[in-house]
């Protein structure tokens, strides 16, 4: 990290050129709400240092794949250095896949995109500074709930919210940020 930057390099680019940005389709919706799952209780650092060997390894997130996943491919998930292994967060985005199917079979394709979106709430003035950004927001706790209600696990408020900033359903880089 060089004296004019407030983080390393690899987080500075997935700031400046993701994060907040809006991000549609549903394999690429189950990958920020898989990630996001994944990095509770540790640093979002670790996880997007790790997002390759999960992309790999969880197929691109692709639903109808990663739905078909049993038995012996959460063991070999368990069994990745690459990425993180907790048996719990792999199971979750097993079912998470899975409950992405069904919705997809019941509301068309592109049905996680729309259930996700339908909870972006109004564009809000920029947060003057990072304490101004909240952790989770009623609509967070509203996606949450509808995530839940639809089979989706390791979707709690705050992880719902965290992934609405990765996906852009809300744009929380403080005032004066040049990423905003």
């Amino acid at each position: 990290m060089g004296p004019d930057r407030w983080a390393p390099a690899d987080y500075v680019a997935y700031h400046d050129d993701e994060w907040g940005r809006p991000v549609h389709g549903d394999a690429a919706i189950l990958e920020r709400l898989v990630l996001e799952g994944f990095q509770s209780g540790l640093s979002w650092l670790t996880i997007l240092r790790k997002r390759p060997a999960f992309r790999v390894a969880f197929d691109g997130f692709e639903p109808d794949v990663v739905a078909g996943y049993g038995a012996a491919d959460v063991e070999r998930l368990l069994d990745d250095a690459g990425i993180v292994r907790h048996r719990g967060k792999i199971e979750a985005a097993v079912g998470n896949a899975a409950a992405t199917v069904r919705l997809a079979q019941a509301d068309g394709p592109g049905a996680l995109d729309r259930l996700v979106w339908r909870f972006a709430p109004e564009p809000r003035p920029a947060p003057a500074t990072l304490d101004d950004v909240p952790a989770r927001t009623r609509e967070s706790a509203a996606l949450a709930r509808a995530l839940k209600s639809a089979g989706f696990a390791f979707v709690g408020p705050t992880t719902a919210y965290a992934a609405m900033q990765a996906c852009g359903l809300v744009n929380d880089h403080v005032a004066g940020c040049t990423a905003r």
